[in-house]
């Protein structure tokens, strides 16, 4: 199945040059993280979210509705092998808030993106991590290097591993120091492992998806919910933090500041 090029650059407000050009790939990233939120609402009401591309589309292109990591990457990856884009799937250890030491399951969903007709490396590509972190444009896979994109500045460096395969892992500049996003390795994820961890996370008990976890960047800054908890960002780093009055101001807030319809049955907690 394919994906409906020209709903989906509608949804996203996209109307660049088709090309499977560098510059295409990095409108097209940012453009996506700007128009479709990260949310993980059908965790939340008790439902694990179908990767089946029709049912991505129905939800996050004709539907107001966002999704989280695996859900975002399995769609834009579709999108950009339509367009001729080589993709590769990776499954990552997403390390923040890890404790020192702490191996974490691969639950995160990353992409390697090759240009055609180019012999420079991969970008990585990831339009499903959402933070005020997150990248907003495509990396060279070459460690060491620091791209700046949208304001936003990251690098990729080399771990090395217990195992044969090294251990790449995101950093994104904040204030002084780098800190660390998520880790991988280069071995090329089938769909069967992406549909378990996708089942993990929605579904383990101690899952931090159990609970209401809304984002949205905007040009202008970021928005967070957490729970009944908002969190502004503003472009230039000013932070304003307030409660929200139960769940139906929750599904207001969704409705109003993040364009999603939430579906009945909808609480902060579960």
């Amino acid at each position: 199945m394919s994906v409906d090029l020209g709903k989906y650059f509608a949804r996203i407000g996209w109307d660049g040059e088709r090309a499977p050009t560098l510059a295409t790939l990095r409108s097209l990233q940012h453009a996506h993280v700007l128009a479709i939120p990260f949310e993980n609402i059908d965790v939340v009401v008790g439902t694990v979210p179908s990767l089946d591309l029709a049912d991505l589309e129905a939800k996050l292109v004709a539907g107001s509705r966002g999704g989280y990591c695996f859900e975002h990457n399995t769609l834009f990856a579709a999108v950009l092998e339509q367009l001729g884009y080589g993709v590769t799937r990776y499954t990552g250890r997403v390390r923040v808030g890890a404790r020192p030491g702490e191996v974490r399951p691969r639950t995160h969903l990353v992409l390697a993106v090759e240009v055609p007709g180019s012999d420079a490396a991969p970008h990585l590509v990831d339009v499903g991590f959402g933070s005020t972190d997150a990248m907003l444009e495509p990396l060279p896979m070459i460690p060491g290097v620091v791209r700046e994109g949208r304001g936003r500045r990251h690098r990729l460096v080399l771990e090395e591993a217990d195992g044969p395969a090294p251990v790449w892992v995101l950093q994104a500049r904040s204030g002084d120091a780098w800190i660390e996003l998520v880790s991988f390795t280069r071995d090329t994820a089938p769909p069967t492992d992406i549909d378990v961890a996708n089942w993990h996370v929605a579904t383990h008990p101690r899952s931090p998806f159990r609970r209401l976890f809304v984002q949205r960047t905007h040009r202008a800054g970021h928005l967070v919910l957490d729970g009944t908890t908002l969190t502004r960002t503003a472009h230039d780093g000013t932070v304003t933090v307030e409660q929200v009055d139960g769940a139906e101001g929750v599904r207001e807030l969704l409705e109003t500041e993040f364009g999603i319809t939430p579906p009945p049955g909808i609480r902060p907690e579960r």
